[in-house]
């Protein structure tokens, strides 16, 4: 699989809840959904690790991604992600670079090649 990067600069092809999919792994499915509770101090079903990443219309979303607001803009502008927007980097954006400072480096490598 190519690198995909979500609107946000996450790196949806290096997601487990996306390999797990791919995989059609419940095991791994499993082992996602036990350590996501914990890291996040939320009950995440096995069946909840069901993820075709981000970037697609219509297919399988991890919860989060359905209510994302990142996403839902990125979907809304028809950008690749957020690195080709106008308006980068928003401040839902910079709210979300505070969490995952990995992801504002993979959209900056991708600005600098624009």
């Amino acid at each position: 699989m190519d690198e995909m990067i979500a609107f946000c600069g996450l790196t949806c092809s290096k997601c487990p809840a996306l390999l797990a999919t791919q995989k059609d792994d419940n095991n791994e499915r499993k082992k996602v959904a036990e350590f996501w509770s914990k890291e996040f101090n939320q009950e995440i079903k096995v069946e909840d690790i069901n993820c075709d990443g981000c970037l697609v219309e219509n297919g399988r979303l991890f919860n989060y991604c359905k209510i994302c607001k990142i996403r839902k803009c990125g979907l809304e502008k028809g950008v690749e992600n957020c690195a080709y927007c106008n308006d980068y980097a928003c401040e839902e954006l910079n709210k979300f670079f505070d969490m995952a400072p990995e992801a504002k480096q993979n959209l900056e490598e991708i600005r600098k090649q624009i």
